[in-house]
């Protein structure tokens, strides 16, 4: 299939590994100019090099000025932004009763503000345009909250919000918002969320990983690969009419409707 974007631009935070990265490749594929995304300016360059059209930019997002440099470069780059995908690592592991509210606001702090600092930044054009796309990466605990994530589940469940509630008011104007629910997928994030909570337990972390599995209906966890393709085809031209959506890709690991 293909997905109409070929020439477009986009956004791609943490695009130097995981998922993010899995993103880039799938939307390189069709065509589109990557601004690769990332805190560490020697994987970031390493990373655009290995793309046909891509700019990196260093960036630290927890950093207030962060949305105004990627903006600013990706427009010196290519123009103008049509793609905008929100990408970032989580906070750290930890159980809501033991929660502070100074957490809370950190995890606030990485996982709200500086998306929805990015998305004013661009939104203006993009609905004077008629087209955009924004694709945020989200996690099955905005359906189902996770054990020892509650820091994560807080977060993500916050931009989930806003992201719905923004859905609604620019459909009109040629934009989609849509969020993508990884499962289990295999990545450097997921390998330490398996030690930790090894540790936890008090287990090996073999043992952890294949009980982790053996609650997935498919029974293994995702290749970024396959997320990755979920996420091209909601930039596409194909899911013009696919908006406000929360869409899992987790193997069936959520029984939630």
């Amino acid at each position: 299939m293909k997905l109409g974007i070929e020439g477009r631009t986009a956004i791609v935070l943490g695009a130097t590994s995981g998922i993010g990265s899995a993103i880039a490749d799938a939307l390189a594929a069709e065509g589109v100019n990557i601004v690769v995304v990332g805190r560490d300016a020697d994987r970031t360059t390493a990373r655009a090099a290995q793309l046909a059209s891509a700019t990196p930019v260093t960036a630290d997002l927890t950093e207030p000025d962060a949305p105004a440099t990627i903006v600013a470069a990706a427009e010196s780059a290519y123009g103008q932004v049509d793609i905008v995908v929100l990408n970032g690592g989580g906070p750290p592991p930890g159980t809501a009763d033991a929660t502070t509210p100074e957490a809370a606001g950190d995890a606030f702090d990485l996982l709200v503000r500086p998306h929805v600092d990015l998305v004013q930044r661009v939104l203006p054009g993009m609905r004077e345009r008629g087209w955009g796309r924004f694709i945020a990466v989200g996690s099955s605990g905005v359906h189902q909250p996770l054990p020892n994530l509650a820091l994560s589940n807080l977060g993500r469940a916050a931009l989930a919000g806003y992201l719905k509630t923004l859905a609604n008011e620019v459909a009109g104007d040629g934009v989609t918002v849509n969020m993508v629910l990884p499962g289990r997928i295999q990545t450097e994030r997921v390998d330490k969320l398996d030690r930790a909570n090894a540790e936890k337990a008090g287990k090996a972390v073999e043992d952890v990983r294949a009980a982790s599995m053996a609650t997935i209906p498919v029974g293994r966890y995702g290749r970024p690969e396959e997320f990755g393709a979920v996420a091209a085809f909601l930039a596409g031209e194909p899911a013009s009419y696919v908006t406000g959506q929360e869409i899992r890709v987790d193997g069936g690991l959520v029984r939630a409707r």
